[in-house]
């Protein structure tokens, strides 16, 4: 099993809990790294990519254990992210470090138009420096709340993405049709950042992902699935 900081993630989050942690569709038997119904497991397919742009995931709480969760598709194809579990107030110094370390440009993936007047606003990295992608990994409405209440970002640029299509993400209902899922934004990231190698394995990963994730639905119907496949 390929180590990466989510899976290190979710084994610290399942650690603590006191109780079972159960998503939608538990009953089913699932592979242990992927999340998939072990009849569709995608871990055999796993091919991972070098790339300039590094990622930090900034989760919110049980987000890691979620089998609908696509910001840990990063992690599959970028061995290198970084991974936390959001805190308003004691945020891991690990976090902190990462974020003012000399090594990166670090800035915070989030819609621009939430950004104050004050906040400045990136379209693309700058050369020179890796970018750093800080991403707030949980539902529309968990990460509004981790971009109002994480002081310790607040001094980063943001950076917003374009995605002029309609998202190909339905294993979740989005609450509008310009958001996306971490992993569409991520895609479209890499390519800005010129890392076009990547992106398409991070594509190709999330097509796959998303076709098994949703074969392994009872009521799905195949035929839906391979067309939707073919608009991500």
């Amino acid at each position: 099993m390929t180590h990466n900081a989510v899976l290190q993630l979710r084994a610290e989050r399942l650690a603590r809990s006191t109780r079972p942690f159960l998503a939608r569709g538990n009953r089913i038997r699932r592979c242990q790294r992927c999340l998939l119904p072990l009849k569709n497991c995608l871990c055999d397919t796993l091919k991972p990519a070098c790339a300039n742009s590094r990622f930090c995931l900034v989760m919110f709480d049980t987000e890691p254990m979620k089998p609908s969760n696509t910001g840990r598709l990063i992690a599959d194809i970028l061995p290198d992210t970084q991974a936390f579990q959001w805190s308003r107030t004691e945020p891991p110094q690990a976090l902190i470090d990462l974020c003012t370390s000399e090594a990166y440009q670090p800035m915070v993936v989030f819609p621009a138009s939430y950004a104050g007047s004050e906040r400045q606003v990136l379209s693309a990295p700058a050369a020179g420096k890796p970018p750093l992608f800080i991403m707030l990994d949980g539902t529309w409405t968990e990460a509004r709340k981790m971009f109002r209440k994480s002081p310790y970002l607040d001094a980063l640029p943001v950076i917003s993405v374009d995605l002029s299509r309609v998202s190909a993400y339905r294993l979740r209902e989005a609450h509008a049709d310009d958001q996306y899922c971490t992993a569409e934004v991520a895609i479209a990231l890499l390519d800005l950042a010129g890392d076009n190698t990547a992106a398409q394995a991070l594509g190709d990963h999330f097509t796959l992902f998303r076709e098994r994730y949703l074969a392994g639905k009872p009521h799905h119907s195949p035929a839906i699935t391979a067309n939707d496949a073919e608009n991500v």
